[in-house]
């Protein structure tokens, strides 16, 4: 059996949720630093169970591309594909930036 997880601060939720961009509320950074040293410790048990012989996956079932000839098609114009876009330049749409990147 795996050590258990101690010494989550809360500090550290706020490092963790900065890094993944998440912006939570005070309430939910106290909660979440009790609760990351339980799921840490579940995380390491499923761990221990998966040796070895288990080889690592990202889904429970075979997962293929079905892939399909690339063949050039009709499609919508430029103008077309953005007349109804509330903002556009040069044949792009204009959105919102995210995440205070520029």
């Amino acid at each position: 059996m795996s050590e258990p997880v101690t010494g989550i601060s809360r500090d550290d939720v706020v490092h963790l949720a900065g890094l993944a961009r998440i912006d939570l509320s005070d309430a939910e950074l106290d909660h979440l630093a009790t609760e990351l040293p339980a799921i840490l410790e579940h995380v390491a048990s499923v761990q221990e169970v998966a040796g070895d012989d288990v080889p690592a996956m990202s889904h429970p079932v075979p997962v293929d591309n079905v892939f399909r000839e690339d063949v050039v098609r009709p499609s919508l114009s430029p103008e077309d594909a953005l007349a109804a876009a509330p903002a556009s330049d040069q044949q792009r749409f204009l959105v919102p930036k995210i995440l205070g990147e520029s």
